[in-house]
C-alpha cells in the first residue's frame, strides 16, 4: 500500500524526470488552510523540514501559507523547525480544550496559548534573522460589513460574501482584501498578485505574531484582530479568500513543493462545496503536490483526516487519542518520502497533473 499520493505539473514533471526532486531545486514552500487537517502531514513536515530542506542553501526558499499553513510554515522558519512542530502538534492535540458553548473569546484565547508554543521564546527574532527561509503570511482584512466586529453585521457580510462568490471569485473583494506579510522584501514572487486585490506589507517584529494569529482567525468562530502598522481595519483567517493557495507561484525555474492534505486543490474557503471550482493545474505548471493517498487515510482512526468536526463528536480524551494516532501514523508518509528519494523513484511514482 503506497501512503503517498504525487501529482506534478509538466515543469516539475520534466525537471524531476532529469533531476530527481533535489532540495536546491526548491524555490516555493505553499501551506494550506485546514485547521486539524495539519495533524495528518506530521510525519512528512518532519521529514520535509527536518532532513530533506535542512541543508545550508545559496538561494532563498519562499514559504507562504494561510491559517495553519502559516502556523507550519513558521515552524519551518525556526532554528529547529522539528522542535517547533512538535510544540505546535502537542499544544494543538492537547492543549484545545473548550466549554460546551465556547465564545469566540475563549477559542481565540486557547489558539493564541497554541501559537505562542509553536513560536517559543525566541521564534520571532529566528524567523525574521533566518539565512534562506522568507516566510509570507496570508490575512484576509474585513471591508463593508465583514469590517464590522458585531456579530450579526459580520454574518450578514460573510452571507454576501459566499453568495456572491458563487458568481465570481473576483466579488470576494467586496469584503475582503488579501494581505501578504512576508521577509521577503522586493524578492517576493508573489509580488505582482492581481487576481484580487492585494497589499504587501513588511513583516516585522511588532506584527509578526499579530499576523499569524490573524491568518488562522476563522470569521464567527474567533476575534477579529488588528495588526500593528496597518490601516484600521481588522483581519480574518486567510484561507477565507486562499483556503488551498491556488495563487500565481510566479516566474521561475525552481519546484513548487506542495506538501498538502489532498490532491486536489480548493481556491477559497467558500468553495469547499463548490465541485466545479476546484483548480486546474494552471498555476501548478511547476508545482510537485504530494499527499496522503486514499489508502492511507482509510487506515486513520474514523478512516478520515482530523476536522474541526471532532470537537463535536468526540470528548476530549477519545478526539486526544484519535489525533495522536493520525500524528504518530503520519510518520510512515515520511519514511515513504525518504525511502522514494534513497531509490532515485520519485519519478516513478508521480503521475501528471
Amino acid at each position: 500500500m503506497h501512503a503517498l499520493s504525487l501529482r506534478a505539473g509538466p515543469a516539475a514533471l520534466r525537471l524531476i524526470h532529469e533531476r530527481g526532486l533535489r532540495a536546491q531545486d526548491v524555490d516555493i514552500l505553499p501551506g494550506a488552510s485546514g485547521g486539524a487537517k495539519w495533524l495528518a502531514l506530521a510525519g512528512l513536515d518532519r521529514f520535509l523540514f527536518g532532513t530533506f530542506l535542512a541543508e545550508a542553501r545559496t538561494r532563498p526558499l519562499h514559504l507562504i501559507g494561510s491559517s495553519i499553513g502559516s502556523w507550519r510554515m513558521a515552524c519551518l522558519g525556526q532554528r529547529d523547525p522539528v522542535a517547533a512542530l512538535a510544540r505546535g502538534h502537542h499544544g494543538y492535540i492537547y492543549e484545545q480544550r473548550y466549554t460546551p458553548h465556547p465564545s469566540t473569546r475563549e477559542v481565540t484565547e486557547v489558539l493564541t496559548r497554541a501559537l505562542d508554543l509553536i513560536l517559543g521564546e525566541h521564534g520571532v527574532e529566528e524567523i525574521l534573522s533566518h539565512p534562506w527561509a522568507r516566510l509570507h503570511i496570508i490575512t484576509a482584512e474585513g471591508r463593508g460589513l465583514a469590517a464590522s466586529e458585531r456579530r450579526l453585521l459580520l454574518t450578514a457580510g460573510v452571507a454576501l460574501a459566499a453568495a456572491g462568490n458563487l458568481v465570481s471569485r473576483r466579488s470576494l473583494a467586496l469584503q475582503m482584501r488579501r494581505f501578504i506579510f512576508h521577509s521577503a522584501g522586493d524578492a517576493s514572487p508573489f509580488r505582482t498578485l492581481s487576481d484580487l486585490p492585494t497589499e504587501r506589507v513588511a513583516l516585522t517584529p511588532d506584527n509578526l505574531r499579530a499576523a499569524l494569529l490573524a491568518s488562522g482567525s476563522i470569521p464567527l468562530l474567533m476575534e477579529s484582530v488588528k495588526i500593528p502598522g496597518t490601516p484600521r481595519g481588522v483581519h480574518w483567517d486567510g484561507g477565507v479568500l486562499d483556503y488551498h493557495l491556488d495563487l500565481d507561484f510566479g516566474p521561475g525555474d525552481g519546484l513548487v513543493l506542495y506538501p498538502h492534505f489532498y490532491s486536489h486543490v480548493v481556491p477559497g474557503w467558500f468553495d469547499k462545496s463548490l465541485r466545479w471550482r476546484r483548480a486546474r493545474g494552471d498555476n501548478f505548471r511547476r508545482a510537485l503536490l504530494i499527499a496522503p493517498s486514499d489508502a492511507f487515510v482509510a487506515s486513520l482512526p474514523n478512516k478520515k483526516i482530523p476536522d474541526r468536526r471532532d470537537f463535536y463528536a468526540m470528548d476530549d480524551a477519545t478526539r486526544q487519542r484519535a489525533w495522536q494516532r493520525v500524528v504518530d501514523e503520519s510518520e510512515r508518509l515520511g519514511d515513504e518520502l525518504a525511502e522514494l528519494l534513497a531509490l532515485g523513484k520519485v519519478g516513478e511514482r508521480v503521475k501528471p497533473w
